[in-house]
């Protein structure tokens, strides 16, 4: 059994995120390519995006930290601190509306 302190993460990579050219920086929190189920934590700056993407499978995005703006053509949806956003089965974009981080669960089909 393993543990891993998301606090402590959140901390790291807002740091890291604050330091980069890009304004953001991401961890593999849990699997990776060989599983079916992936987690990774990103931390964004403020007004930094990721730009349009296709979902790589079934996804939710569990805000840990900030505020953040998730998009798929017309429609958006906003999340704070705890908020679940269901990511769609469709190309999205994500906009951090002040420094955030974010949970990424992907479970790739």
């Amino acid at each position: 059994m393993e543990r891993t302190s998301l606090t402590a993460l959140i901390r790291e990579h807002l740091s890291l995120a604050r330091d980069a050219t890009s304004g953001r920086s991401a961890h593999t929190v849990y699997g990776g390519h060989a599983r079916t189920l992936r987690q990774t934590l990103i931390a964004l700056t403020n007004g930094q995006r990721l730009d349009d993407h296709e979902n790589p499978g079934e996804a939710t995005l569990h805000v840990l930290y900030g505020r953040v703006r998730l998009t798929a053509g017309d429609t958006a949806a906003e999340g704070e601190t705890g908020d679940l956003l269901i990511i769609p089965d469709a190309r999205h974009a994500l906009e951090a509306l002040e420094d955030s981080a974010v949970l990424l669960t992907v479970a790739k089909q």
